[in-house]
Protein backbone atom coordinates (compact mmCIF):
# COMPACT_ATOMS: atom_id res chain seq x y z
CA UNK A 1 0.00 0.00 0.00
CA UNK A 2 1.54 3.50 -0.72
CA UNK A 3 -0.02 6.37 0.90
CA UNK A 4 0.22 9.97 -0.46
CA UNK A 5 -0.27 12.93 1.95
CA UNK A 6 -0.71 16.50 0.62
CA UNK A 7 -3.01 19.46 1.80
CA UNK A 8 -0.10 21.06 3.85
CA UNK A 9 0.86 24.54 4.30
CA UNK A 10 0.91 27.83 6.05
CA UNK A 11 -2.11 29.39 7.78
CA UNK A 12 -2.45 31.99 10.79
CA UNK A 13 -4.06 31.18 13.85
CA UNK A 14 -7.89 30.01 13.70
CA UNK A 15 -7.79 29.18 10.02
CA UNK A 16 -8.16 25.68 8.51
CA UNK A 17 -6.56 23.35 6.01
CA UNK A 18 -7.99 19.90 4.76
CA UNK A 19 -5.55 16.96 4.39
CA UNK A 20 -5.48 14.27 2.07
CA UNK A 21 -4.38 10.95 1.77
CA UNK A 22 -4.57 8.62 -1.43
CA UNK A 23 -4.07 4.86 -0.97
CA UNK A 24 -2.96 2.38 -3.61
CA UNK A 25 -4.64 -0.72 -3.16
CA UNK A 26 -8.03 -2.65 -3.21
CA UNK A 27 -8.18 -3.21 0.26
CA UNK A 28 -8.15 0.26 1.38
CA UNK A 29 -12.11 -0.49 2.94
CA UNK A 30 -11.04 -2.72 5.55
CA UNK A 31 -7.65 -0.87 6.96
CA UNK A 32 -7.54 1.49 9.74
CA UNK A 33 -6.74 4.72 8.46
CA UNK A 34 -4.83 7.26 11.14
CA UNK A 35 -3.43 10.85 11.12
CA UNK A 36 -0.13 11.42 12.96
CA UNK A 37 2.19 14.36 13.47
CA UNK A 38 5.45 15.67 14.46
CA UNK A 39 6.66 18.95 15.80
CA UNK A 40 9.90 20.20 15.86
CA UNK A 41 11.87 18.45 18.36
CA UNK A 42 9.18 16.11 19.52
CA UNK A 43 8.14 12.30 19.14
CA UNK A 44 5.48 11.82 16.57
CA UNK A 45 1.93 11.58 18.00
CA UNK A 46 -1.74 10.75 17.13
CA UNK A 47 -4.13 13.21 15.76
CA UNK A 48 -7.17 11.08 14.47
CA UNK A 49 -7.31 7.63 13.57
CA UNK A 50 -11.05 5.97 11.53
CA UNK A 51 -12.14 1.94 11.50
CA UNK A 52 -12.97 0.67 8.85
CA UNK A 53 -16.76 1.22 10.09
CA UNK A 54 -16.42 4.65 10.06
CA UNK A 55 -16.01 4.94 13.89
CA UNK A 56 -13.72 7.81 14.44
CA UNK A 57 -10.97 8.38 17.20
CA UNK A 58 -9.02 11.86 18.54
CA UNK A 59 -6.39 13.19 20.45
CA UNK A 60 -7.74 15.29 23.53
CA UNK A 61 -5.43 18.15 22.17
CA UNK A 62 -7.34 18.51 18.85
CA UNK A 63 -11.46 17.34 19.58
CA UNK A 64 -13.89 19.43 18.44
CA UNK A 65 -11.39 20.96 15.84
CA UNK A 66 -10.51 18.51 13.72
CA UNK A 67 -12.93 15.83 11.79
CA UNK A 68 -11.09 12.60 9.85
CA UNK A 69 -13.38 10.76 7.29
CA UNK A 70 -13.01 9.03 4.61
CA UNK A 71 -13.85 7.95 1.17
CA UNK A 72 -13.61 3.94 0.47
CA UNK A 73 -14.36 4.61 -3.64
CA UNK A 74 -11.79 7.42 -3.98
CA UNK A 75 -9.35 5.35 -1.32
CA UNK A 76 -8.82 8.30 0.30
CA UNK A 77 -9.18 9.96 3.90
CA UNK A 78 -9.17 13.55 5.18
CA UNK A 79 -8.87 15.26 7.89
CA UNK A 80 -10.19 18.60 8.38
CA UNK A 81 -8.79 20.97 10.53
CA UNK A 82 -10.18 24.16 11.90
CA UNK A 83 -9.43 26.85 14.66
CA UNK A 84 -5.71 26.20 13.97
CA UNK A 85 -3.76 26.67 16.86
CA UNK A 86 -0.05 27.51 16.80
CA UNK A 87 0.58 24.13 18.43
CA UNK A 88 -0.62 22.47 16.20
CA UNK A 89 2.35 22.87 14.04
CA UNK A 90 4.27 20.07 12.72
CA UNK A 91 4.58 17.69 9.71
CA UNK A 92 1.54 15.55 9.50
CA UNK A 93 1.42 11.39 8.35
CA UNK A 94 -1.20 9.42 7.35
CA UNK A 95 -0.79 6.15 7.87
CA UNK A 96 -2.79 2.58 7.23
CA UNK A 97 -3.34 -0.44 9.71
CA UNK A 98 -4.52 -3.69 8.31
CA UNK A 99 -7.07 -5.70 9.87
CA UNK A 100 -5.96 -7.56 12.74
CA UNK A 101 -7.65 -9.23 15.77
CA UNK A 102 -6.71 -6.90 17.85
CA UNK A 103 -6.68 -3.01 17.10
CA UNK A 104 -4.92 -0.04 19.34
CA UNK A 105 -6.34 3.11 16.90
CA UNK A 106 -3.95 5.28 18.83
CA UNK A 107 -0.81 3.69 18.54
CA UNK A 108 2.09 3.94 15.79
CA UNK A 109 3.52 1.05 16.39
CA UNK A 110 0.46 -1.19 15.16
CA UNK A 111 0.28 0.83 11.81
CA UNK A 112 1.97 -0.50 8.73
CA UNK A 113 2.19 1.89 5.99
CA UNK A 114 3.26 5.39 6.12
CA UNK A 115 2.76 8.45 4.00
CA UNK A 116 5.55 10.86 3.17
CA UNK A 117 4.14 13.60 5.28
CA UNK A 118 3.63 16.83 4.97
CA UNK A 119 4.16 20.17 6.76
CA UNK A 120 1.37 22.23 8.65
CA UNK A 121 2.43 25.38 10.00
CA UNK A 122 0.15 27.66 11.98
CA UNK A 123 1.32 31.01 12.37
CA UNK A 124 0.21 33.20 15.61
Amino acid sequence: VLLQASGGGSVQAGGSLRLSCAASGRTFSSYIMGWFRQAPGKEREFVAGIRSDGFTYYADSVKGRFTISRDNVKNTVYLQMNSLKPEDTGVYYCAAQRPRPTTVVGSQSTYDYWGQGTQVTVSS
